[in-house]
């Protein structure tokens, strides 16, 4: 059978349905003690760092990273040079998620290339690639939502075409991130679990991270 216009054999986004990427890394982590776009652990190294390998990994451009507290040393970890990663500084990031994710779209919708993007944390340091690829798994188009599962219960990463852009920024509103819009318009559920994307750290990792607790 041969895959349909914009469907990629290996699941990845096409060149004709590019796929944006966010990381969410705005947070003052007062929980955690710092920043957590500036945090690290050995096995993993810098989170900020390692969820935009994730994200370009997957196969997606641009990928916009949304800054906030710790701006200028977290915008010293993105690589030069890389026209790929567009990082941006939420104005408003204290305010919540809610915030993140409109200077998120804003930078987005000067990209005109995207039809969908696929939103993930930077305070998910154990989040496998395969999740990922789970939920982009066939492409993407502009009506979809989709988003990660685990256990039944939601997590990250999630996809959100472009056609719902407009209409799910208008209800961010403070520390209310896309959650109940995506529960309304009945977002696809992908079962990604195991795969690490419920696991955000808000304490710092002791001695044994989860990774090596569940022996993975």
């Amino acid at each position: 059978m041969q895959p349909s216009p914009g469907r990629p054999i290996d699941g990845r986004p096409s060149p004709d349905r590019p796929v944006a990427g966010v990381l969410l890394a705005a947070g003052a982590g007062r929980r955690f003690g710092k920043p957590k776009a500036l945090a690290e652990s050995p096995e993993e190294g810098n989170w900020l760092q390692r969820g935009v390998r994730l994200l370009l990994g997957a196969g997606c451009a641009p990928v916009v990273v949304v800054l906030g507290a710790g701006a200028d040393e977290a915008r010293a970890l993105i690589p030069e040079g890389d026209a790929r990663v567009i990082p941006v500084v939420a104005p408003d990031w204290e305010a919540g998620i809610g915030a993140s994710l409109r200077s998120a779209f804003d930078a987005l919708f000067r990209e005109p290339a995207p039809v969908a993007a696929l939103i993930t944390l930077v305070d998910l340091p154990y989040l496998a690639a395969s999740a990922l690829d789970r939920v982009l798994d066939g492409g993407a188009e502009p009506s979809m939502l989709r988003r990660a599962v685990y256990s039944g219960q939601p997590g990250h990463p999630v996809l959100i075409g472009r056609d719902h852009w407009d209409s799910l920024q208008a209800g961010l509103v403070g520390d209310l991130g896309a959650g109940p819009y995506l529960r309304e318009h009945g977002a696809e559920p992908v079962d990604c679990t195991g795969l690490g994307g419920d696991d955000d750290v808000d304490t710092p990792p002791g001695p044994e991270s989860p990774s090596q607790r569940r022996g993975t």
